[in-house]
């Protein structure tokens, strides 16, 4: 087939040879089957950000750091060149991870060569050397099941144990290959330690693998690996080769509501006797010439009110004493001329 735009650079540059087919599109990239001079491989070609539709984005780069101060900026700010910055971390960062897991043994593709937005990796195959199906294509039975699940929450334990967790884990992510599953698509995978969001997303992708093979062993709905796994994490016991139940003990021990308070209190009291850099000083005498001006402002509209009420009292007109003996003496004349009254 003719060469895509994206992969003419590294045909160009002799990485590729030759494109036989486009293999998937998904959310975040579209796959194509090339061959290389070492034999066949897949090229993954990233999608610009206005044609992806990967949900929730802010839960995943939580965490995610640059050292350039300069771009930190950039890329906080959303500016046309921060956002080119965020889409290059976005793709890099399933590069890196792809190194990392693969270095602490967890089965992922092997990584070949990434530029221009396209990463070249293993072909997964199956056992007849086609491209592999993916989990959610596959037919299993219920000792399938469970072994498949025994497989992916091992290797759940790897990538935690590496300080990684993939946040999109599911029966669409993983390839049924000739020697087993193979964890894919891992641009949004979080560290652990930095990501406030790790443990709902571990759980999650725990969750999903138990929900999806539990539909064919339905015993494995049952069981708890993923609060299990995050325990034995957060108490650094946990190990490559922990030994799990799938039971998680239930914590009994109550919140120290006491201390949270004490610590907080703590930091306030902190905070408050820190000197004031010069940009919070102009804050705190904006903020105080403001009320200032809004005091001034409603004294002046009391003032107004209280001297339209006295200058409406005033201004009613007074019945004097002096006009109504007047009218007193015209009845009485009036009743002189007319005479007295006849019996």
């Amino acid at each position: 087939m003719n060469i895509p735009p994206p992969l003419l650079p590294l045909f160009d540059d002799g990485f590729i040879v030759s494109v036989t087919r486009p293999l998937m599109s998904g959310k975040e990239a579209s796959v194509f089957l090339v061959e290389t001079r070492e034999g066949q491989c897949v090229a993954k070609v990233y999608k610009e950000a206005q044609n992806r539709s990967f949900r929730q984005r802010a839960d995943y780069v939580e965490g995610r750091r640059v050292r350039n101060t300069r771009q930190q900026r950039a890329m906080a700010k959303g500016s046309k060149y921060g956002k080119s910055l965020l889409e290059a971390e976005w793709q890099q960062a399933e590069v890196s991870a792809l190194y990392r897991l693969h270095a602490a043994n967890v089965r992922v593709p092997t990584p070949f060569h990434y530029s221009d937005n396209v990463l070249l990796m293993e072909l997964i195959t199956d056992a007849n050397q086609r491209p592999a199906p993916r989990l959610w294509d596959v037919s299993l039975s219920r000792d399938e099941a469970r072994r498949i699940h025994t497989h992916l929450v091992r290797e759940c334990v790897r990538m935690l144990c590496a300080g990684m967790v993939h946040g999109d884990l599911s029966e669409y992510n993983i390839l049924m290959a000739a020697d087993g599953p193979v964890i894919i698509d891992l641009p949004q995978a979080t560290d652990a330690a930095h990501n406030r969001n790790s443990e709902r997303l571990f759980l999650r992708d725990v969750k999903n693998l138990k929900n999806y093979l539990g539909r064919f062993a339905p015993d494995l709905k049952k069981t708890q690996f993923g609060r299990e796994i995050w325990d034995l994490y957060e108490s650094g016991e946990l190990e490559p080769d922990s030994r799990l139940t799938g039971r998680a003990k239930r914590k009994s021990r109550q919140a120290d509501t006491a201390s949270v308070i004490a610590e907080i209190q703590a930091a306030a009291a902190e905070a408050s006797d820190k000197p004031l850099s010069a940009y919070q000083l102009k804050k705190q005498r904006k903020r105080e010439a403001g009320r200032l001006e809004n005091e001034r402002a409603e004294r002046e509209a009391l003032a107004r009110a209280r001297a339209d009420r006295q200058s409406k009292s005033s201004a009613k007109p007074v019945r004097s004493e002096e006009g109504g003996g007047q009218k007193r003496r015209r009845r009485r004349r009036r009743g002189r001329r007319r005479g007295p009254k006849s019996d």
